[in-house]
């Protein structure tokens, strides 16, 4: 008789707790399927409960998402989150392929392959939810956290119709119109946005005066587009770069424009010619084609840009790193735009060879040969290994 009333007196408070939890604002979430989540405000009520996100791995903390049937837990933000993401701007291949948070199944005899976050670098656990990109064979993955701290860095496409007018626009050409086109279907005569006059295809400048590319200020030296009105020269590359574009510096679309002169606000260099306006932002060539997670010959390690390292210095220059730095992942150095987009050779009048960037000085005491000041050796400069000539960057280069 005592088993039997302390058996009912058990299924008496278990059914106070399903009423309880039934009253309780709850959600049914394509991670758990099979019970609905329950929404724990208060972290007074998992005070002590040592458990973690199934979202995104970090320990439990309120307002989250619980089932009372089984230990699965959402934090209310991974909750929430977008099951996909068209237009991420840290995709490296600029892809328009969705990221999709997932939670991916492996038998219990499958060895998990470590994949590292291609954010911050750090191991993604793939029993727990992160971002990775749909496209088939590619295995672009990051964490839940890394994509969802900056809002300003994603947007919500709800609709697929939304995502093919996104690319579409992206993909406008900065040809206005073909005028000719040969049998190869190579556009031999064109409108472009850039120049007033129709502009030629040529294979090889018929004289010998060095002509630079009015769009990348780069000398002539393949296939080329030219004004037959007046001397006006664009690279067949540059006249095909498109005129609206997505980068991954900003969710919005990065638009090309032509001057004739102008500062880049990112490698801070005066350049003239196409420049990509991205937000408030204008940005060179040489700016807009560095990838957001590149290979470094001054180091080891993979960069990824940072856009909340502004406090770091660069590990090339010395100076502040702004907007943003390319950090690393395993260590501490960063560098700015100036000194990723650094010329690998320049010329000076100094030294009759070229003067190549060289990344460490082993000398204890380092002069600069154009300013004869002194240089610190732990700071990138260019040298002449035949006449061990070196010198400032900014000494060589000036303004940069």
């Amino acid at each position: 008789m005592e088993m039997e009333n302390e058996n009912e007196s058990v299924s008496v408070s278990e059914n106070e707790n399903e009423r309880h939890f039934k009253s309780m604002q709850q959600i049914q979430h394509a991670f758990h399927e099979e019970h609905p989540l329950v929404l724990v405000a208060e972290q007074s009520n998992i005070e002590g409960l040592k458990a973690y996100c199934d979202g995104c791995g970090e320990l439990l903390s309120a307002p989250c998402f619980t089932c009372i049937h089984c230990n699965y837990n959402l934090h209310k933000q991974c909750a929430e989150a977008p099951l996909s993401l068209p237009n991420h701007p840290l995709y490296p291949q600029q892809s328009y392929v969705g990221f999709f948070l997932r939670q991916r199944p492996y038998p219990s005899d499958h060895k998990l392959t470590r994949q590292d976050c291609k954010i911050c670098f750090k191991e993604v656990r793939l029993e727990r939810g992160s971002y990775s990109c749909g496209k088939q064979g590619c295995n672009y993955i990051v964490h839940v956290n890394c994509v969802l701290e900056n809002d300003k860095l994603y947007k919500v496409i709800k609709e697929e119709k939304q995502c093919e007018e996104f690319y579409e626009k992206s993909m406008q050409s900065s040809i206005i119109h073909v005028i000719e086109v040969n049998e190869a279907g190579e556009a031999t005569k064109i409108e472009h946005f850039s120049h007033q006059h129709c502009l030629v295809l040529a294979y090889k400048m018929e004289e010998k005066i060095d002509r630079k590319c009015d769009g990348c200020m780069l000398p002539i030296s393949n296939i080329f587009y030219y004004c037959s009105e007046r001397p006006f020269f664009l690279h067949k590359t540059c006249v095909e770069l498109p005129r609206i574009k997505q980068h991954w510096f900003r969710q919005s679309n990065a638009t090309l424009n032509f001057d004739s002169f102008k500062t880049c606000d990112f490698c801070d260099q005066y350049c003239s010619g196409f420049f990509y306006h991205v937000g408030y932002w204008d940005m060179c060539l040489r700016c807009a084609k560095v990838a957001d997670i590149i290979e470094c010959e001054g180091h080891q390690h993979f960069l990824f840009f940072d856009f909340k390292g502004s406090e770091k210095f660069c590990n090339g220059c010395g100076n502040r790193c702004s907007p943003g730095a390319f950090k690393c992942g395993k260590c501490k150095f960063a560098l700015d735009f100036g000194c990723l987009t650094l010329p690998h050779s320049a010329l000076h009048k100094i030294d009759e060879h070229m003067l190549n960037l060289t990344y460490h000085d082993d000398k204890e005491q380092s002069y600069c040969d154009i300013c004869e000041q002194e240089r610190d050796p732990s700071r990138w400069y260019y040298s002449c290994s035949i006449c061990d000539t070196s010198a400032h960057l900014k000494c060589v280069l000036g303004k940069f």
